[in-house]
């Protein structure tokens, strides 16, 4: 067979392929594992390059281990109730405030970095996600037990079903004492969970009433949680079991009755899948793409994998004009730079300061909203610091050569 005969039975053989089969190449690779994971590191761009896109994206979604990633260190499982607190004196309290800050926030980092692989990566970023969707912060639980619990129920339903996570979340202590939970009794209800699972969890902006706050807060009361052990506390006394009406439904409500109304809007699907496009796919969501992907995903009963599966699947997502179109947050860039030039990570303490003066302090969002993430990551105090951290790192491993391509403009990017 000549050359001529050969080259052009391979071009056959390559157009004959269907599209699911074909290998989707380098770029493509890195490009999917850059959105899906923390960094691309070089071996599995390797082996992610040889497979098709949709091969890929199952990988991407095979079943990992939910667990620990690393033990968390012995400190951060002891749960101090107030009343040990109070023994202690003013500087005592801060200074195991501070020392099991540091502690929860490296064991985090470290839990990033040992993610073995791309599946395991991306529930790392799925639990990063859930982190600032559900926010709460350490500044105000003030319990490191209690934020590490939160943080293994995120990473426990990751990539779950979102209608679990919601409920579970609801009775998560930290939530629970974020949000004012235990002060929302009948009688004097508190309005602030009631509020939030609606306006950032559930249904968005401008799809409820004040009227309907009002309602779901008294459904909500009773939720608490036992100040001695830390634990969830359903207080029948405290619990208005009074007639509600939420959304168009009346009835003697609790606070899971309203859940499932919430669940059962199409807004919060719309919700959920316009809020993981910004995350995965591009900053300004195409809305007709968005519903085809929300009414699979609410079809689907909520089901998380299903709902990525149509955005990393998504025409948009593979759409030339918008790679690089999303800015790469504190993580992305500290922790990403570390897989993808698979140097040795300083330790995990140094990385979690870093992560704090670019303006991503893990356990401890802004606000209740949490980080508006986007070009918020760059103002030129953080550039400064990206600079300074690339020379660091850059030093230590001896690849100064580097150091143009981490400070180019398309660095910051992904």
């Amino acid at each position: 067979m000549s050359a001529f005969t050969r080259f052009f039975v391979l071009v056959l053989a390559a157009v004959a392929l269907p599209a699911s089969a074909v290998p989707m190449g380098e770029a493509d690779a890195r490009h999917l594992l850059g959105r899906a994971g923390i960094g691309t590191r070089p071996a599995d761009v390797a082996t992610f390059a040889g497979l098709s896109r949709e091969a890929a994206i199952e990988r991407l979604l095979a079943p990992t281990a939910t667990g620990d990633p690393s033990p968390p260190p012995a400190e951060l499982l002891d749960y101090v109730s107030p009343q040990r607190l109070r023994m202690l004196s003013e500087e005592e309290r801060k200074e195991m405030r501070k020392r099991s800050g540091v502690a929860l926030r490296a064991w985090w980092v470290d839990a990033m970095l040992r993610a073995p692989t791309p599946a395991d990566q991306l529930r790392e970023r799925m639990t990063l996600f859930w982190h600032n969707h559900f926010v709460s912060s350490i500044e105000k639980v003030h319990s490191p037990k209690l934020m590490l619990e939160q943080n293994r129920l995120l990473r426990l339903h990751a990539l779950g079903n979102f209608g679990t996570l919601l409920h579970a979340v609801g009775k998560d202590p930290a939530m629970v004492v974020y949000l004012d939970s235990a002060t929302n009794r009948k009688g004097s209800p508190n309005e602030n969970f009631a509020r939030e699972v609606m306006e950032l969890f559930t249904l968005g902006e401008g799809n409820y009433s004040e009227h309907d706050i009002k309602e779901a807060a008294r459904a909500f009361t009773g939720w608490s949680v036992e100040p001695e052990t830390g634990e969830f506390r359903w207080r029948p006394f405290a619990h208005d079991d009074g007639e509600k009406t939420v959304l168009g439904s009346s009835g003697r409500f609790g606070g899971e009755d309203v859940l499932d109304i919430l669940l059962a809007r199409p807004e919060t699907a719309m919700f959920v899948v316009r809020k993981l496009w910004r995350e995965f796919v591009s900053p300004e969501p195409e809305e007709r793409e968005v519903m085809r992907i929300a009414d699979r995903f609410r079809a689907s009963g909520y089901d998380m994998r299903e709902a990525l599966r149509g955005l990393l699947g998504s025409r948009a997502f593979w759409a030339p004009e918008n790679r690089l179109a999303l800015v790469k947050s504190p993580v992305d860039w500290v922790v990403g730079t570390v897989n993808t030039l698979a140097v040795e990570p300083p330790e995990a303490p140094v990385l979690a300061l870093a992560l704090r003066q670019l303006g991503q302090d893990l356990f401890a969002p802004p606000n209740v909203k949490g980080w508006p993430g986007g070009e918020a990551w760059i103002n030129s105090n953080t550039l400064l610091a990206r600079k300074q951290m690339a020379e660091r790192l850059l030093r230590r491993e001896g690849k100064m050569n580097l150091r143009e391509a981490m400070l180019d403009p398309a660095w910051q990017l992904k």
